[in-house]
């Protein structure tokens, strides 16, 4: 005869195991020190400026239709 195989262990096993995964993406996204999560920011900060600097304004040419 077959083995009785109880499915719900099988469910709760693929809902811990996804559970794991997220924690472990979770854990790299948001747990970074302190200094990195300065240090990202003043380098987001300085790329926007630097952008920022370079962008042309046209204030009197007419817009294309």
């Amino acid at each position: 005869m077959a083995e009785i195989v109880n499915l719900n262990r099988f469910r709760k096993a693929r809902e811990k195991e996804r559970a794991q995964a997220e924690a472990e993406e979770n854990r790299i996204r948001h747990g970074r020190a302190k200094g990195q999560k300065l240090r990202e920011k003043s380098e987001r900060d300085q790329n926007e400026r630097s952008l920022d600097g370079a962008k042309h304004e046209e204030d009197n040419e007419p817009k294309p239709a």
